[in-house]
């Protein structure tokens, strides 16, 4: 089985941070189970808003919850009665006084939790799934800051008995680069014949820790200017060609030395070479 490391926790504290800040040494499982509680209150009654994520800060006494939302306006109701409500809820779960911060997000095409969730809707009313992953996927690289995007769907596509999972890809999405922005989305459409499971992510250039603005893109390769290249030292020819006669210093010198016309090592050589021929030759007449 394959096994993929989410991306939002492979980058905690690097290019992503947490979404819930509070620090707690013995009440540390009553307060996991708090923000679990708080997160699926969210989902449930909230399903057309849009919420992209919800964070949570804890101090001693208070809680304050944000909640990023596409559509504000349903969040907070008529003349804010909605979110008095929440509010409510909110404190009945905690027991604490509850500060409540209600934030739209500007861009909802490219944010990948409310791109999967558009998708899902899409697939629980019964559009073609390939159209709808492209048709969010076309949207979604309009934007100048979405450098690329993945989408994948799993399950029962078109009604088909066996499950099976297809996925989009566009532009660059490094997954194994800590330093790249990705959002991470997944939502579940529930079908008829079944729950599809859509998972996005969209990369938004590279974050660099300690700046809100994504590092610019570095030059292609091939396009920098020479002076920019570093000096490296010259090597001498390699591979077979420094083996040869010609090739070494000891061999360069004995060819000088043949070219200049010293014929006495070449008549010794040929007045050797000669001997044993005549040699052979004597012992065949006998």
């Amino acid at each position: 089985m394959g096994q993929k490391v989410h991306p939002h926790g492979f980058r905690l504290g690097i290019s992503t941070d947490w979404k819930s800040r509070w620090y707690a040494d013995k009440l540390y499982k009553d307060y996991i189970a708090e923000d679990v509680k708080i997160r699926k209150m969210m989902s449930k009654g909230l399903e057309r808003a849009g919420i992209a994520k919800v964070d949570i800060e804890r101090t001693r006494d208070r809680v304050r919850v944000d909640i990023h939302t596409a559509r504000p306006g349903i969040v907070i109701g008529r003349k804010g009665a909605e979110a008095d409500r929440i509010r409510g809820e909110l404190e009945k779960l905690t027991g604490k006084q509850v500060q409540l911060n209600i934030l739209e997000v500007k861009s909802p095409e490219s944010d990948a939790q409310l791109v999967a969730q558009a998708v899902a809707e899409q697939l629980s009313s019964r559009v073609s799934f390939r159209r709808a992953m492209r048709k969010s996927m076309q949207s979604a690289m309009k934007n100048t800051l979405v450098r690329g995007i993945r989408v994948q769907v799993s399950g029962r596509l078109g009604g088909a008995e066996m499950s099976r999972t297809e996925f989009y890809r566009e532009g660059r999405v490094p997954l194994h680069t800590l330093r790249a922005n990705i959002e991470y989305g997944f939502f579940e459409a529930r079908t008829t014949f079944g729950r599809i499971g859509v998972k996005v992510w969209i990369y938004k250039g590279d974050a660099v820790p300690g700046r809100e603005a994504p590092q610019e893109s570095a030059p292609p390769r091939g396009r920098r200017e020479r002076s920019d290249r570093p000096e490296r030292p010259r090597r001498g020819r390699s591979g077979s060609s420094g083996t040869t006669a010609g090739g070494t210093e000891a061999g360069r010198a004995a060819a000088a030395e043949l070219a200049s016309g010293e014929s006495a090592p070449a008549e010794n050589t040929a007045a050797a070479t000669e001997a044993p021929v005549a040699a052979v030759e004597t012992q065949q007449e006998g």
